[in-house]
């Protein structure tokens, strides 16, 4: 199901190329699918059109786990607490900082 969906939300992203959702719907389905550099491309097109509030930045840091890139998952996590703060979400930035202590391990 969820490759189906991966077509339909790149012929919607053909149709609406600035619209931000669509990006952020087809990297959740790229995730689904554990096609993590489909993910972290779609989700940095994403942050090119929208000031994300956090949400996106807990998919990028997985991706970058996932891939071994503790560094870049690093970067994710600490822009994800910076988005998270400014848009008033403070237990998701507690996961993030959560998410920094288990990479230090």
């Amino acid at each position: 199901m969820s490759e189906e969906r991966v077509q339909r939300f790149k012929k919607l992203l053909k149709k609406s190329p600035s619209n931000p959702l669509v990006y952020y719907s087809l990297a959740n389905e790229y995730f689904k699918l554990n096609r993590y550099e489909e993910t972290i491309k779609t989700i940095q097109d994403y942050l090119k059109l929208k000031d994300d509030e956090g949400a996106a930045y807990r998919i990028l840091g997985h991706c970058y786990t996932e891939l071994g890139m503790s560094d870049s998952a690093k970067d994710a996590y600490e822009k994800g607490i910076q988005a998270a703060s400014r848009h008033g979400h403070p237990d998701m930035a507690e996961e993030f900082r959560d998410y920094l202590e288990s990479l230090d391990i």
